[in-house]
């Protein structure tokens, strides 16, 4: 049953890992998908071109989701070549960690831009065409780090927590709208970053996960599918946990 079918979405961060599982899921669920990339414009060419290989429409945006400017085009852009705006999901992310005694300014800013502002930007610029329709789905992609704090990672955490707190004042706010706002937090999720750690860090982590295992960019892309289509319509304001139940 394809649940996205005549859905418009917007995925920022989509050339790899979770974005990139996230947009093949709502094409393969019948959503027409555009998506965001900034570093290579060869995989945003290849993911866009793979997403329309089935005879589904797709198209990727270069754009930098953390500038306002950018991003209010991007949505723009988005709803001129598509004629509506459906679905958004603001994944882009990057970490930049280190020790608070250690981290710079530099260090702090740049996750705080491109984690947190960018999911305002985006937000902020989506809303508009969601509230003429009085319909939408928002989905944020936050961390279990969000949660529970992680040594080493104070700005990636102060980010992500940021994110639980604007997804729930933003369903407060549009609720109104039939406009719904959820969070997903992703626990260990074993992408092509996780694959530069060695072995027997990973094995440390899976042992220390219920499910005995890393999660992966489908488990993620499946959460968010859900909270993009109608079989979540009574669900707003609430943080997912996708970690196999290693924060509880």
């Amino acid at each position: 049953m394809k649940t996205l079918e005549g859905k418009v979405a917007l995925v920022t961060g989509a050339s790899k890992g979770i974005g990139r599982a996230i947009a093949q899921k709502f094409v393969e669920l019948g959503a027409q998908v555009a998506f965001t990339y900034l570093s290579s414009v060869e995989k945003g060419q290849q993911l866009e071109q793979e997403l329309s290989a089935g005879g589904g429409k797709a198209k990727g945006f270069r754009s930098d989701a953390s500038d306002y400017a950018q991003a209010e085009k991007l949505v723009d852009d988005v709803v001129k070549e598509f004629g509506k705006l459906d679905i958004v999901v603001n994944n882009a992310g990057i970490t930049r960690d280190g020790l608070l005694m250690r981290m710079n300014e530099e260090q702090w800013d740049a996750v705080i831009n491109t984690n947190l502002k960018s999911v305002f930007s985006v937000t902020k610029a989506a809303t508009k065409s969601m509230m003429r329709a009085k319909s939408g789905s928002i989905i944020n992609i936050t961390s279990v780090v969000g949660l529970k704090g992680n040594a080493g990672q104070a700005n990636y955490a102060a980010s992500k927590a940021g994110i639980i707190g604007f997804t729930k004042s933003v369903a407060l706010e549009l609720g109104s709208r039939n406009i719904r706002c959820n969070a997903v937090a992703p626990g260990f999720i074993e992408t092509e970053m996780t694959g530069e750690l060695d072995q027997k860090v990973v094995d440390e982590w899976r042992k220390a996960i219920p499910l005995k295992r890393g999660g992966t960019p489908e488990d993620v892309a499946n959460c968010v599918a859900f909270l993009a289509s109608d079989d979540s319509a009574y669900i707003s304001g609430q943080v997912l946990q996708v970690d196999g139940g290693m924060l509880t």
